[in-house]
């Protein structure tokens, strides 16, 4: 759940939630924490309160990372809450669970989650059930062991290879890596600049981090760096820069990993899982290299359910969302930092010409069509009008068309050999669109 914490996201609002979430989840322990925004202390003490209420027992990890309470609640086997609104601006908080062994929720437990929620919502603030913020002070701060165990983790995940002799730029957003990032880097050894490290709770995500990572690339080139790395508002994704202030996307980092654990027999099954996002590019390249590719909707949570599903080890975004099922639950910005940091070292290569020979990357471009409504079969009426723009293309490029899950939007992506190919027909197929469904 995730809004404005001004006017729609009330402690009342999230106290009903974590109230319904505790009952479905089970919340004997159930770990709690925030990102920086100035909003998260109050609407973190609201989810305490929620889960007290339910009889359960919410342990306070502090301002940590996603994915280091997703490690918690897997070690633990506890659920758990993270109050942040990711990439988002500091006025937006929202808040995220897993369940105890820090999986993400299927369909089934969030619609028993959401019904509860309605009942809580109808029963309305003054039911005398009803749990009060004020009534349930936080418990005892676990903030340094969640924090120990996160870089631990990390750290170990290298088998005792270090990052020693890499000079690194690393961008924490103000937001919640500020915790995490630079004992990590520092403990394998690396000479680490942070930037963008004092939050204040409304400068997280402001013009830095992995949707802004115009500062970080300039700061790279400045310092003489080998790499950088920026991080979203809970650190659960990243963007990287290699040595001369080029960006690095998900789609390169996760070609980088997976070519490298193919060549080390580590890739398991020799088959990597991507979204419908991904670069034909990649496609290209992991077909290459005898790497089978198995293909889901957008979000994390389709590729995780598809890890798991056909017993996989790698996959991830292009949005710089990677999982490393055999490491971790869940998508871990310092973990994959970590992984790609660790492959640059051991080829002796620079970062900027191994993501490069990784895979040549296809133009790319994206045109957001705004539409009336959002019909029941927008998927057929797309279909005829994108038809005759793939048969142009042909097997030299690709599009993919789709409704927004969120917003009444059509993305339109078209990918070719050239930028100029690729934007005539995306803003041809947008006109298109938005002259049958605008």
């Amino acid at each position: 759940m995730r809004g404005d914490a001004r006017t729609e996201l009330s402690p009342f609002l999230v106290e009903s939630l974590a109230r319904a979430a505790s009952v479905v989840l089970g919340a004997d322990g159930f770990a709690v924490a925030r990102d920086t925004r100035e909003s998260g202390t109050a609407l973190a003490a609201a989810v305490h309160a929620g889960v007290a209420a339910s009889g359960g027992h919410p342990s306070d990890l502090g301002v940590i990372p996603t994915p280091a309470v997703a490690l918690w609640c897997r070690d633990f086997g506890v659920p758990g809450a993270v109050v942040s609104a990711s990439h988002n601006p500091w006025y937006d908080n929202g808040v995220k669970f897993f369940a105890a062994g820090g999986l993400k929720l299927g369909d089934e437990t969030q619609a028993e989650i959401q019904q509860r929620f309605d009942r809580n919502l109808a029963e309305g603030p003054d039911a005398a059930d009803a749990p009060r913020t004020a009534d349930h002070p936080l418990p005892a701060d676990r903030h340094e062991a969640a924090v120990d165990r996160h870089t631990a983790h990390v750290v170990a995940s290298l088998e005792g290879r270090s990052l020693k002799g890499m000079k690194l730029v690393v961008d924490v957003a103000n937001g919640a890596a500020t915790t995490v990032a630079r004992q990590t880097f520092e403990a394998l050894g690396a000479d680490v600049e942070v930037i963008h490290c004092r939050p204040d709770g409304r400068n997280i995500n402001d013009s830095c981090g992995s949707t802004h990572p115009e500062s970080l690339q300039q700061a790279v080139v400045e310092a003489g760096a080998d790499a950088g790395i920026a991080f979203d508002g809970d650190a659960d994704r990243l963007i990287a820069v290699d040595e001369s202030g080029g960006l690095v996307d998900g789609d390169r980092i996760i070609a980088v990993c997976a070519l490298d654990r193919h060549k080390r027999g580590e890739l398991r099954s020799d088959t990597v899982v991507v979204t419908v996002m991904t670069n034909l590019g990649f496609r290209r390249s992991m077909s290459a290299a005898g790497i089978e590719i198995i293909e889901t909707g957008v979000g994390d949570r389709y590729v995780l359910e598809a890890l798991d599903r056909h017993d996989l080890s790698l996959g991830g975004e292009q949005s710089g969302h990677v999982i490393f099922r055999d490491l971790a639950t869940t998508g871990d910005g310092l973990l994959t930092a970590v992984q790609v940091l660790d492959v640059t070292k051991r080829s002796g290569r620079s970062f900027g010409k191994l993501a490069a020979e990784s895979m040549h990357r296809l133009p790319q471009i994206l045109v957001n069509v705004e539409i009336a409504r959002r019909a029941a079969d927008i998927d057929h009426q797309i279909e005829p009008i994108a038809a005759p723009f793939i048969d142009r293309l042909g097997g030299r490029g690709r599009v993919l068309v789709r409704p927004s899950g969120t917003e009444p939007l059509v993305r339109v992506m078209v990918e070719a050999e050239t930028d100029e190919e690729a934007a005539q027909l995306a803003h041809e197929l947008a006109a298109e669109i938005a002259s049958s469904l605008g």
